[in-house]
């Protein structure tokens, strides 16, 4: 078992965009990666150790809360917010909250070395990301529409199940017809991503005015992080 290893793929088809939805959106896609044979723990030195890294060197990059106000990725996904029945002002969009925790003198949270490794990937790049417990979701079924009046959704985080408005943007499960995302914000608690999950799906979220060098760069880190601290070894067996 010792040449078993972490295993991903890029630029996946497997997520469809609604005709409609893509009419009012243009440049609304996502990057997909896929993960195999990982090893996903509560936590561990290393990752907390690089985790201290990237927060000093994000917070040389971005040196006050007032430069977060001109970073065009973060202006484009408060543009969508709005669009899509978000508040960017409550809710902030998933990087920008992350910059603004760092700039605000707090550590990335700790939650599994696959979320924290996607979390810094996320802070450095700037991009809302993504993840779905493969075992969870039929990969190769699901579709970005426009919600329905009504609809239910039950988000990690979330005390119970909230009723949606119509004019966000969800991800379904078209196997099941579940919800295991309303985009960009939040993802399901039904596919959520635990120590006990192997194989992974993760999205690079883009929204229109975020270019493809943007999900590239995002997809690149993502990649590198969660095979550096989420790697099989034969310890796991």
């Amino acid at each position: 078992m010792k040449d078993r290893k972490v295993f991903s793929t890029g630029k996946l088809e497997g997520l469809q965009i609604d005709e409609n939805l893509k009419r009012a959106f243009p440049g609304l896609r996502v990057e997909e990666l896929e993960f195999h044979h990982l090893a996903i723990r509560k936590t561990e030195r290393r990752p907390e150790e690089f985790k201290r890294q990237k927060q000093k060197e994000i917070r040389e990059k971005v040196r006050s809360l007032d430069e977060i106000k001109s970073v065009s990725i973060f202006r484009a996904y408060r543009d969508f917010y709005w669009k899509v029945g978000i508040d960017p002002t409550k809710t902030r969009p998933a990087g920008e909250a992350l910059v603004r925790r760092i700039l605000g003198g707090r550590d990335l949270p700790t939650i599994n070395t696959l979320v924290d490794s996607y979390n810094i990937a996320s802070a450095e790049s700037f991009l809302a990301i993504a993840a779905f417990d493969l075992s969870s979701i039929s990969k190769d079924l699901l579709l970005m529409r426009t919600a329905i009046e009504g609809e239910s959704f039950h988000g990690i985080g979330m005390v119970s199940a909230i009723k949606l408005t119509g004019v966000e943007i969800v991800i379904e499960d078209t196997a099941n017809r579940n919800l295991i995302a309303v985009y960009p914000y939040r993802d399901s608690d039904s596919s959520k991503v635990t120590e006990r999950s192997a194989e992974v799906l993760m999205m690079m979220c883009g929204v229109p005015g975020i270019s493809d060098n943007d999900l590239d760069y995002a997809s690149t880190l993502t990649k590198r992080y969660v095979e550096k601290f989420c790697e099989f070894s034969s310890k796991d067996v």
